[in-house]
């Protein structure tokens, strides 16, 4: 009975707030904008932002013709 005394005591004193999976909700969603940018900027643009330039700080993506198939490009 001493024991599981001990092991409620302990667990009631650890913080109740999951700062874990928050950072993980975070970082997560930080990425997830950050990649959809960058493929939004890459792709072909909607109708009104053809003529607009792209922002300095989202790179280049080039496209291959054949994504995957065939030999490795060796630079």
């Amino acid at each position: 009975m001493y024991l599981f005394m001990q092991a409620a005591g302990a667990v009631s004193q650890e913080p109740s707030f999951p700062v874990a999976s928050v950072a993980v909700y975070v970082i997560g969603f930080i990425a997830a904008t950050t990649i959809g940018s960058i493929a939004w900027y890459n792709s072909k643009r909607p109708v009104g932002w053809e003529d607009k330039e792209r922002p300095s700080v989202v790179p280049k993506v080039e496209k291959e013709e054949t994504p995957g198939i065939g030999e490795p490009k060796t630079e």
